[in-house]
């Protein structure tokens, strides 16, 4: 599984690249060439250009802007029509290239035709004279019509059949092979970190409820991305396989090779875009993977997990990784489009230059996107709050559903999402810091017996501290504070409970629960809001009398 990727890559050069030997020629991949402008003038540059046949470059040839189109034309029309005239002619029929002089310029000839007239702006691409520039484009055509004759020859196109099935052959066992090394992949599953407990400070381990469940979220999530990757270079590998094979057996024969240079003009581009696409792609897969890997280990080696820090610091992974993922997405994104414009053939170092200047314009433009930003790093480097804390901010509350460095995202009680930018955020209440606390108040009725009463809530705190059940998320024995005040309702007895984050609720609720059943039992009730009404004796003896008048 380790060098699955190399193995991958290995294939698509395999493709691409290695071929079986034979004695019949295998050409050569055309290099394609932009004109090059020496002059400053737009309708008089000079610019250069190359002349094909049978999609081979034979020679280059120079003219202004204007006139280049017509004559790079007008030489290829008849360099085909004479090649075509020689190919058509006996086997053992020998070309002529002979240079002419008319007007004192080298005129070029092949079997008594004109081809082209050489210029002085042809000869400047040698650096030599025109006639010496003239008689090596003859020898250069005398070479190649030759060599495009005997590739039409019966038995040249036996042997490069041959080794076309060959290629072709081979293209189905790779394929073949990559598709099945991707079926095996996918049967790959290893948690090997969730299977093992992570041990505290003084080496006592810790609870696998505690850690499996965000250790496994880590190795999916890890796995996920991998096989992600994967799929992705198979995919790659497979059209890497049939496309760079079918692209070679092209340019086997002398029919076919032309479509390898229009195939080069027209997706040249778009196959730089996509390579920098799937690069950019990959490695942001690839960084998730190593995040998700490097949060694990964290967790699992141990080194930061205590009793105390353990429940906080899975809240805080989420965190982290949601933020560093988001940084390093943006990374990459930037820097696959500024590859992208140089695949493009744009020049870079004018807008890096300009980058500064458009900067410093959008950091004036947008500064509360920029306090944004610096509150909410400050947010998550001192631990404020994290995902899945329960918050309060100002007039609302609710679980921290989304946070990154512009803004933090509360789910309230009533299921709205409330969206909050980091640079609103002043004070801030964390009802799950590390630790949380079930705060309850209990009425007692003033003619109950108090003392039976509050030893008996002390006893339903200590028998639920005791319970298996509620003991992990109870931290210290219920504190019973006593009567904390009179009340229209009657005796208001306080009671803390220190439970894990977020379960103050859960323990209030069974708590409230036992406490009703054993007051119940002990007789003794929970008083209700209660009214005494005092009635002025004149005004209830006028309401006597006038009740007796009617």
């Amino acid at each position: 599984m380790r060098f699955q990727f190399l193995a991958i890559a290995s294939s698509m050069a395999i493709a691409v690249v290695s071929m079986p030997k034979a004695t019949a020629q295998i050409p050569s991949l055309p290099q394609m060439q932009a004109p090059s402008s020496v002059s400053n003038d737009a309708n008089n540059r000079l610019v250069t250009g190359w002349i094909y046949l049978d999609g081979r470059r034979l020679f280059q040839i120079a003219a202004s802007r204007s006139n280049f189109p017509e004559r790079s034309e007008d030489i290829q029309k008849k360099l085909e029509k004479i090649a075509q005239n020689y190919f058509q002619s006996p086997a053992k029929t020998a070309v002529k290239v002979e240079v002419r002089k008319v007007n004192d310029l080298p005129v070029i000839y092949i079997n008594g035709q004109y081809l082209m007239t050489i210029t002085s702006e042809d000869a400047g691409l040698r650096e030599v004279d025109m006639l010496t520039s003239a008689n090596q484009i003859a020898e250069s055509l005398q070479e190649d019509l030759q060599q495009a004759k005997q590739e039409r020859q019966t038995q040249f196109l036996i042997d490069q059949g041959k080794i076309a099935a060959g290629i072709g052959l081979a293209m189905i066992v790779m394929s073949w092979g990559v598709y099945s090394w991707q079926r095996r992949s996918k049967n790959d599953v290893v948690y090997p970190l969730a299977s093992q407990p992570p041990r505290g400070a003084l080496n006592s381990p810790i609870s696998p409820a505690a850690t499996q469940p965000i250790t496994t979220q880590l190795n999916q999530q890890q796995h996920r991305h991998i096989q992600e990757v994967k799929r992705r270079l198979f995919q790659l590998a497979q059209a890497g396989i049939w496309g760079g094979g079918s692209f070679f057996i092209l340019g086997l024969f002398p029919y076919t090779r032309p479509f390898q240079v229009a195939i080069i003009m027209v997706a040249q581009f778009p196959l730089r875009l996509g390579v920098v696409f799937l690069v950019s792609y990959v490695a942001i897969r690839l960084i998730y993977a190593l995040i998700d890997r490097f949060t694990t280990t964290l967790i699992s080696s141990g080194a930061l997990l205590t009793p105390e820090s353990s429940e906080r610091l899975r809240l805080r992974v989420s965190t982290f990784s949601g933020v560093t993922k988001s940084i390093a997405t943006g990374i990459c994104v930037g820097v696959g489009f500024l590859l992208a414009l140089v695949s493009l053939g744009i020049d870079i170092v004018p807008l890096l230059a300009g980058a500064s200047l458009v900067g410093v314009a959008v950091s004036l433009a947008s500064q509360n996107l920029i306090k944004d930003a610096i509150n909410g790093f400050l947010i998550i480097l001192e631990d404020q709050y994290a995902l899945g804390d329960v918050i309060t901010v100002g007039d609302v509350g609710g679980l921290v559903e989304n946070l990154n460095l512009r803004m933090t995202q509360l789910r309230d009680s009533e299921g709205r999402l409330i969206t909050i930018p980091n640079s609103e955020i002043k004070v801030v209440a964390n009802l799950s810091s590390r630790w949380s606390r079930a705060d309850l108040t209990i009425p007692i009725a003033y003619q109950a017996d108090v003392e039976k009463a509050l030893k008996l809530i002390e006893n339903i705190g200590f028998e639920m501290d005791k319970d298996p059940q509620w003991e992990r998320q109870i931290l210290e024995p219920p504190q019973v504070l006593g009567i904390d005040q009179f009340g229209d309702r009657g005796l208001i007895v306080r009671v803390w409970i220190k439970t894990q984050p977020l379960k103050q609720w859960d323990v209030a609720r069974e708590f409230r629960r036992r406490l009703k059943v054993a007051l119940d039992q002990a007789g003794i009730s929970i008083s209700v809001p209660q009214q005494a009404i005092w009635v002025n004796d004149e005004q209830l003896l006028n309401f006597q009398g006038n009740g007796k008048a009617n």
